[in-house]
């Protein structure tokens, strides 16, 4: 059974930091491509970066491009994904998903996904 598995979500001040993790079962992980997505509340869930089977290609969409930085350690089979510069509009739960691919790069758009985690909440605010 594939199970991902978020944490690191946290209550930060704007310009704080944190380190979100991702750690997965049930699936040949240097196999899957790993992304990073948020949902805010009253919003559609948006891409936030994703990263290739072996890490050297990675992804980020403009909001975050710059503070947030993805990365992935396969033999751990976990993938981090580092938020530096938070602002409130951060605020979010992030889900981490996974497909698998045969192909080098990624994709930021949901339906390549096939398996999603729980999500950890992110919360932005004085």
């Amino acid at each position: 059974q594939v199970q991902l598995v978020e944490s690191g979500g946290d209550l930060v001040q704007p310009g704080g930091s944190l380190r979100l993790s991702c750690t997965a079962s049930g699936v040949v992980f240097n196999s899957n491509v790993i992304g990073w997505f948020r949902q805010a509340p009253g919003k559609e869930r948006e891409g936030v970066s994703c990263i290739s089977l072996a890490g050297s290609i990675t992804r980020y969409s403009d909001a975050v491009k710059g503070r947030f930085t993805i990365s992935r350690d396969n033999f751990n089979r976990r993938v981090y994904l580092q938020l530096n510069s938070l602002k409130p509009e951060d605020t979010a739960k992030y889900y981490c998903a996974a497909y698998v691919s045969d192909r080098t790069g990624c994709a930021l758009t949901e339906p390549f996904y096939e398996h999603w985690g729980q999500g950890t909440q992110v919360t932005v605010s004085l």
